[in-house]
């Protein structure tokens, strides 16, 4: 692009925490970048006849033309984006999806315009972030949590016992197709897993929490057909989801109840030699559990403190990214506390069916600590990065590079890392709180009563 060819940029607010871009690139631009792009190929392709770099210029058009412009444009377009962003220093938060700039035409000799909407940082004032006062619990281990947690064990390690009827508590698995009222299909699922609920009527299917789940679906058998109807959630990470009647067709292929493991056979699946060491190592997971549970509900006051005394405006209605980025935030704090994975998937369903105030508030937590690490300087090293992922797989019993291989299937390892500098911005605002250490059962008891 010539240093001499201005882009017209103009930017408007379009409500809370938004911004329209709106960009003229003029037709010179267009045409340098052109032919920068018409030069390049015609040095690189090799077309039948011609020595490299030498094909007449008419027939490189023909060959690649489609290609030179959606070059010309994809480079036009992402130079003028991060030009407006830095010159008006809009302090963004994610890119724009592809699909926004992939309708855009280019012609030689036309100027090029496009518009796109941005998610943006609100601006407010941070409150004071020295001197809060925070309740910390005694995090020694309760009476019978051992044996509990023994108990869950043994059903995480126990046998499926297939069956043609089913009974509340057992699982079924089956196709579940989800489709709104215009006859959308918007999920088609194999193998979907469903619990039945073992009291009770609400239950999960395709991670949505549905009311009258047990009166709807009763005690199915083995290809048994059934019609799920449901509302869809307000704060679903699919906006075409949302207050809309939804209807699942679920066609039951298995039916199973687990057999726990005995005892017996946990002991010398972990290789120690009698129950007393399978309680050890137990006590001693359950023991960092409830220390990262202990520091867990510190940050939560320090959260709840900054979001109760700071006011903003936020979006009216949250967009697909902000509902997935809510999700992503709260799976990667149960995640870091250890919770099973059943129980993850429980309350990500109970997430996208929680109040649009709870959602917004969410939402205020992570402007907020954003701006709190801004001002304190926050920084990660990477070997903050690879102890957190430590931590994690010992929570999970699992390797680290199984853990991180499961982070980046799952598009979870930017998340991580915001956790990893919100947690270390908040840690370093307890550093300066006002900490009071008091039993379990007085932290129960006092934060019942701030609620």
């Amino acid at each position: 692009m010539s240093d001499t060819v201005t882009n017209t940029i103009n930017i408007e607010d379009v409500g809370p925490c938004r911004k329209r871009i709106s960009v003229e690139i003029p037709a010179d631009a267009v045409d340098s970048q052109m032919e920068t792009a018409f030069g390049a190929v015609a040095e690189q392709v090799a077309i039948p006849g011609f020595r490299k770099g030498h094909a007449p210029r008419r027939l490189v058009e023909k060959r690649y033309g489609s290609y030179v412009l959606d070059e010309t444009r994809s480079r036009l377009v992402s130079a003028a984006y991060e030009e407006a962003v830095r010159e008006h220093d809009l302090k963004v938060l994610g890119q724009p999806p592809a699909e926004v700039f992939e309708g855009i035409e280019v012609a030689a000799g036309q100027p090029v315009s496009f518009e796109v909407d941005v998610e943006v940082m609100p601006e407010f004032d941070l409150p004071e972030l020295k001197g809060i006062k925070v309740l910390k619990p005694d995090s020694t281990l309760p009476d019978g949590v051992v044996d509990e947690e023994i108990k869950k064990i043994a059903i995480n390690e126990g046998s499926l016992d297939e069956r043609e009827d089913s009974d509340r508590g057992d699982y079924v698995t089956g196709n579940a197709v989800m489709n709104d009222s215009d006859g959308t299909e918007h999920y088609n699922i194999e193998g979907a897993v469903v619990q039945i609920p073992e009291e009770g009527d609400e239950g999960m299917i395709l991670g949505v929490i549905v009311p009258d789940f047990f009166k709807q679906i009763g005690t199915p058998k083995v290809d048994d057909k059934l019609t799920v109807k449901l509302k869809g959630p307000e704060n679903h990470e699919v906006e075409a989801l949302r207050g809309k009647d939804l209807t699942i067709e679920y066609e039951i292929t298995k039916v199973y109840r687990i057999v726990p493991a005995v005892i017996s056979d946990l002991v010398a699946k972990y290789g120690f030699n009698d129950e007393e060491q399978l309680k050890e190592m137990v006590t001693n997971q359950l023991q960092q559990r409830a220390e990262v549970q202990q520091q867990s509900v510190m940050r939560q006051q320090i959260v709840k403190h900054l979001a109760d005394s700071v006011e903003f405006d936020l979006p009216e209605g949250l967009t697909s990214q902000q509902a997935a980025r809510n999700l992503q935030r709260r799976r990667m704090e149960l995640m870091y506390r250890g919770v099973d994975p059943t129980e993850i998937e429980q309350q990500m369903a109970e997430l996208r069916g929680a109040s649009t105030e709870s959602a917004r508030n969410e939402l205020k937590q992570f402007f907020i600590l954003n701006k709190a690490a801004e001002e304190l300087q926050v920084q990660i090293q990477e070997q903050e990065i690879n102890a957190r992922i430590m931590q994690m797989a010992a929570q999970q019993g699992k390797r680290p590079e199984q853990v991180i291989e499961e982070l980046q299937k799952q598009g979870q390892a930017q998340t991580l890392m915001q956790q990893v500098r919100e947690h270390k911005t908040i840690d370093q605002i307890l550093t300066d709180a006002d900490i009071e250490e008091v039993s379990a059962d007085e932290f129960n008891k006092r934060m019942g009563e701030k609620a």
